[in-house]
């Protein structure tokens, strides 16, 4: 067995949901600050999700204060305390790079469950 590959399996998680771009997600990430560590949640859009090994990422857009904020987090980082699900979101490729545009009620994304 290539000895890089086993390196990669151990510092993958196996504790990521599954989800897709389109849907509304709540990343908890560890912020340490000097001795003290806290919880911040980053609540928005995936854009992107990029799948492989341990260089995975997935980018998060929410609007905040009318400006749109993007993030990419990488998926197999000890920072991130937890991904939430919030909601399922149906949505092609060119609606979600068009989705950079625009904020507020248009920038929403319809409900997967609403399009099934």
């Amino acid at each position: 067995m290539d000895i890089m590959k086993q390196i990669e399996r151990e510092h993958m998680r196996m504790d990521m949901p599954e989800f897709r771009a389109g849907d509304t997600v709540k990343v908890h990430t560890r912020i340490i600050e000097g001795d003290k560590e806290r919880i911040q949640v980053f609540q928005g859009v995936v854009l992107r999700v990029n799948r492989g090994t341990t260089d995975s990422t997935f980018t998060v857009r929410k609007v905040s204060d009318g400006v749109g904020v993007e993030r990419i987090f990488p998926m197999h980082t000890p920072s991130i305390d937890k991904v939430e699900i919030v909601a399922n979101g149906k949505v092609r490729r060119a609606r979600i790079y068009y989705l950079r545009n625009l904020a507020g009620k248009a920038a929403r994304v319809k409900s997967r469950q609403a399009w099934d």
